[in-house]
């Protein structure tokens, strides 16, 4: 372990001025929410949440005035009921597309668990193929990058709604910039200026100083059990953006007629308050410790994407092992630097809305949070581990520090 401290010092001394700057983006993202908070006299009144049908719901109302404000967005939808990022995409997009409107996808496939949601996998759900709306994608180029000639000639007639995912997924690509954002939607609506930009923002919040509404996204969707909820928020989702169109997943969500103003919150109000305060500051803390697992990945040989000093726009660090053993081997270290289920030994098995076996290792507080740490992979070529997340500095070193062990453990076994 000596050893493996040794090579984990190195790579923070190699690493140091890129994680300094990540200070500086935390500061300014802390101050936009603590504005938001003052802005919109946030109060002890607001943090108790309602029973039965959730009518006339201060601490809700006053909750999404404040998402929207720190995103800056006409309206937003923050709500418990959602019970994944996948569900709060889903139900923007169900709420905005009809028959007969075009879905296109601007950076190639999207995450895995969006195919039975659009329907180009699987059948009989109820997808949105399924329900008249036709689905096309634009590829992106082999160095994962975005088309930009194709993009400028990408849009037809009957194109409704832009999907552009703005994380990496389980995809060797770069994640979207905040100015590849704009620069996108730029060219988008220079062909179709009514076209709906949609951004699917998982992963992505509070890792650069602005959010895609400023870049001009009309709608952006994501969880709170990722970064927005700073790792104390125990479920929920979020839609924002154009006030028409967060109506409109809200009436998807619930009911026509009911939208925005149902919904008990019962004692969630307090926790989503407290999350997002806490969001900037733990959302750093994980950019840190994925800034430290690129430089130490790359020293010891593995190809690792984003670089220790590229630009990040997501939580997300990718790192290729090249062998499925290894890939179980970094996420088994994981597993065992967590705090809860510690114990438990990651083995790869078929998760629902995935196409292929998934090896995770998640000891979270809260079920499936990923801005806590945490690190999974499908076990495909070529291996590519996927570490997200990190409610501590601390807690990253020490799970990268376990990581090491496994591995060598499965190197020496090798020899």
């Amino acid at each position: 372990m000596s050893r493996h401290f040794e090579q984990l010092k190195r790579a923070e001394a190699a690493a140091a001025g890129w994680l300094q700057q990540r200070q500086g983006i935390e500061l300014v993202c802390q101050q936009r929410v603590l504005d938001a908070f003052v802005t919109e006299k946030v109060g002890e009144e607001h943090l108790h949440g309602t029973t039965g049908y959730g009518h006339d719901d201060l601490g809700r109302q006053c909750l999404e005035r404040v998402f929207a404000r720190v995103f800056e967005a006409e309206a937003a939808l923050v709500r418990p009921h959602f019970a994944s990022g996948t569900h709060a995409l889903a139900t923007a997009l169900f709420g905005v597309l009809r028959p007969g409107d075009e879905l296109l996808s601007v950076v190639g496939a999207p995450y895995d668990t969006m195919e039975e949601v659009i329907g180009t996998r699987e059948e009989g759900q109820g997808s949105l193929i399924e329900w008249g709306v036709t689905y096309r994608e634009l590829p992106l180029q082999q160095d994962g990058t975005m088309d930009w000639d194709g993009l400028a000639t990408c849009v037809r007639p009957e194109t409704r709604m832009v999907l552009i995912q703005r994380s990496r997924g389980y995809a060797w690509r770069p994640s979207l910039t905040i100015a590849d954002i704009r620069r996108t939607i730029q060219i988008l609506k220079a062909q179709k200026p009514d076209l709906i930009c949609f951004v699917d923002n998982c992963y992505g919040e509070f890792t650069e100083d602005q959010e895609p509404i400023a870049a001009g996204a009309d709608l952006v969707a994501g969880s709170l059990i990722k970064n927005p909820g700073g790792g104390i928020t125990p479920c929920g989702g979020y839609v924002v953006g154009r006030e028409d169109l967060v109506n409109q997943a809200a009436c998807r969500l619930y009911a026509p007629g009911i939208g925005r103003d149902g919904g008990a919150t019962l004692d969630f109000n307090r926790i989503a308050f407290q999350g997002l305060f806490m969001a900037p500051h733990t959302v750093s803390q994980a950019l840190q410790g994925a800034i430290l697992a690129s430089q130490l990945f790359s020293d010891l040989g593995f190809a690792t994407s984003p670089g220790p000093g590229d630009t990040r726009s997501d939580i997300i660090q990718a790192i290729r092992f090249g062998s499925a053993d290894r890939l179980v081997a970094f996420c088994r270290g994981v597993q065992k630097a967590s705090p809860i289920g510690a114990y438990v030994t990651p083995i790869p098995w078929q998760l629902p809305g995935y196409g292929d076996e998934v090896v995770m290792a998640g000891g979270t507080f809260i079920e499936g949070s990923t801005i806590e740490l945490s690190a999974d992979g499908p076990l495909r070529e070529p291996f590519v581990g996927y570490w997200q997340g990190g409610l501590s500095y601390a807690h990253c070193r020490l799970g990268l520090l376990s990581a090491l062990a496994e591995l060598e453990e499965v190197s020496t076994a090798c020899r």
